[in-house]
């Protein structure tokens, strides 16, 4: 991956829903590798690409933003999303969701740049505080760390991996400003 050509980019709903077909592809990336993402394996291309159309609407109606990075030859090499808290009291938050890099393009900062950019997108929206929640003992858990974000607390058993065995999520948080 050639830093030099990586973009990353916001999409509107309609190009979410455009992209659904690849964004769905690199979601089924994510859970093959072992990902908990909220899906089982094996995870279908309908199934994939159906999630991001309803990411799709969620954008439309502004409360999901959607950040995706591109490669050379506009591959698309990873994506995260921001879902906006809706309840009345809660609307100085939102949550970092579906942070991720393709297989190939891992190891080399790509989430911790999209990190960065749903960051600075939820500062300049107004938001205050973010949270997030991931396997306990992932990969992921590194980088939150290492990003400023502070362990909240685990709930033992709280998600299936992919090949639906229950596993500890840790949540974290980060205030913003």
């Amino acid at each position: 991956m050639n830093m030099d050509t990586l973009r990353i980019e916001t999409l509107d709903g309609a190009r979410v829903r455009a992209s659904a077909p690849e964004l769905g592809a690199l979601l089924r990336d994510a859970v093959d590798g072992g990902a908990s993402v909220g899906f089982l394996a094996p995870l279908g291309a309908a199934e994939a690409a159906d999630w991001w159309r309803g990411a799709a609407e969620e954008a439309e109606r502004g409360v999901r933003t959607v950040w995706v990075a591109y490669g050379a030859r506009g591959a698309l090499l990873g994506v995260v999303t921001l879902a906006r808290a809706t309840a009345p009291n809660q609307r100085h938050r939102g949550d970092i969701a579906k942070l991720l890099v393709h297989s190939a393009a891992r190891g080399r900062g790509l989430g911790r740049m999209l990190l960065a950019a749903a960051e600075a997108g939820a500062a300049a929206a107004g938001l205050t505080l973010l949270v997030l929640d991931t396997e306990t003992g992932s990969p992921a858990e590194g980088l939150y760390r290492s990003a400023g974000w502070t362990r909240a607390g685990t709930i033992p058993g709280y998600a299936a991996d992919p090949a639906g065995e229950p596993r500890p999520t840790t949540y974290y948080y980060k205030a913003l400003g």
